[in-house]
């Protein structure tokens, strides 16, 4: 079985922004025992409704909240992970490719954050860190050669006269 080759990437969204739906979830929580209250005050006394089942949609969202709580942590640490990521990228040389097709090549010398990710300044263009190709060393060192050879050269020994 082949896999195709990824052409493009798709921007993450939301990844530094606030993603806590504490205001709502507490207002769901408050409807959800609202509404469980209202059945159990209106139900039939001759055909009282199965406590079991109360209990299994409570506990269904009692699980529903803390996979909440765990997805919007999970995206504030990949928010923060992106952060240190795109810090750790000043001072290096990056090649790039934008949603346009411009490619292009730089340093890093500096680096927003916004609710989408990481955007790098190289050489005052903007580019957001998921259209970065590659990452080098930003320090470019050339092999010194000499131009002429170069020999030791050994001090003559004088030897006194007798």
């Amino acid at each position: 079985m082949s896999i195709p080759a990824i052409e493009t990437m798709a921007p993450p969204t939301g990844m530094l922004a606030s993603t806590s739906t504490t205001g709502t979830g507490s207002a769901d929580k408050e409807m959800f025992l609202q509404l469980l209250v209202a059945q159990l005050r209106y139900q039939d006394p001759m055909n009282p409704s199965d406590t079991s089942e109360f209990l299994s949609q409570s506990a269904q969202f009692t699980a529903l909240e803390k996979m909440q709580s765990v997805a919007d942590q999970t995206g504030a640490l990949l928010g923060a992970q992106m952060a240190f990521g795109g810090a750790q990228l000043v001072g290096r040389q990056v090649t790039y490719t934008l949603g346009d097709g411009t490619e292009g090549s730089g340093l890093v010398s500096g680096v927003t954050f916004g609710p989408s990710g990481p955007v790098l300044d190289v050489g005052g263009v903007e580019v957001p860190i998921f259209q970065v190709q590659s990452v080098t060393d930003g320090t470019t060192t050339t092999p010194t050669t000499p131009t002429t050879p170069t020999t030791p050269t050994i001090p003559s020994l004088a030897v006194p006269a007798l």
